[in-house]
């Protein structure tokens, strides 16, 4: 059976089978993966997660953002994030929600002997493939919690900014615990639990406009919330600290370090990014496989 009835999933959310059922939950089996199901000639209806970054309007204005444009070096998190990678020198590495590939292609600049980047964003990749010509680097349209790879495929794992768009953190994990060989390197940001706590991820307001304070509420709530970003309600999900670091420490994993990063000075000057010293936005953490 043709593979690209698979690539039909990723793009629409439905994969039928040779005679063009939507037969699904009469036909698949539960315990086999998406690509046993395929060779069996099953169909099933994808469980789509949410993707904000293929919608036109969204993604028209994440694109206008420094980070879009200026790369690695107009994210306020690099200069923190950047000590903690690994030597990719020779190193299989494998990037969850790769978005425009910038990590991808560092990876790759950086002697990586394989790259791969993954994001279920078309729009990304498609920037990401534009960007990465010249590179040997190979990007695959999924959601990261629906992804396969065979035991000991990576020997560095990473991930920027998206495991907040991610219901169940723990079975990523145990995931990518298998996929990593051992002493395997882990390296994430990550929303802080402090800005994702309340859920609108805006600051408090006096009646002029004025920045009051950044409002904390509900934290222990884990789970759902409706944040505000880029003028546009974009789902992400809430956990605590605890969650994020136990969670590692019970998948097999070491911690390393962890930074709550600050805007550096360069950048201080770019408006409202003095605010951005009174609440901690972001997470970073590295972990090495036991």
């Amino acid at each position: 059976m043709c593979y690209t009835l698979y690539e039909a999933w990723i793009r629409k959310g439905v994969l039928t089978c040779e005679k063009g059922n939507h037969c699904a939950k009469d036909c698949i089996d539960p315990w086999k993966s998406p690509k046993e199901n395929i060779d069996a000639g099953f169909a099933w209806e994808a469980k789509m997660k949410e993707n904000k970054y293929d919608d036109d309007v969204f993604f028209n204005k994440y694109k206008e953002m420094n980070r879009s444009v200026q790369g690695l070096e107009g994210a306020g998190e690099w200069s923190q994030l950047k000590r903690l990678l690994p030597d990719f020198k020779g190193k299989r590495v494998l990037d969850l929600g790769c978005g425009y590939g910038w990590h991808c292609i560092y990876a790759a600049e950086h002697g990586a002997a394989a790259v791969t980047g993954t994001d279920i964003s078309q729009k990304m990749l498609a920037v990401a493939r534009e960007k990465s010509r010249g590179y040997d680097i190979t990007y695959q349209c999924s959601a990261m919690e629906d992804l396969h790879f065979p035991l000991a495929s990576f020997d560095a794992v990473i991930s920027s900014l998206a495991f907040h768009y991610v219901k169940d953190f723990k079975p990523l994990v145990l995931s990518i615990a298998e996929w990593l060989v051992p002493q395997g390197q882990f390296v994430f940001s990550v929303e802080h639990p402090v800005f994702t706590s309340y859920g609108s991820q805006d600051w408090y307001y006096d009646d002029k406009g004025a920045i009051l304070h950044f409002p904390v509420d509900n934290y222990y709530y884990e789970g759902k919330r409706e944040a505000n970003f880029l003028g546009e309600k974009v789902v992400k999900y809430h956990r605590t600290l605890t969650s994020y670091l136990d969670t590692l420490l019970s998948s097999g994993f070491e911690l390393q370090h962890i930074i709550e990063p600050q805007p550096p000075q360069e950048m201080l000057g770019i408006e409202g990014m003095r605010d951005e010293m009174r609440r901690p936005m972001m997470l970073l953490v590295s972990a090495r496989k036991r």
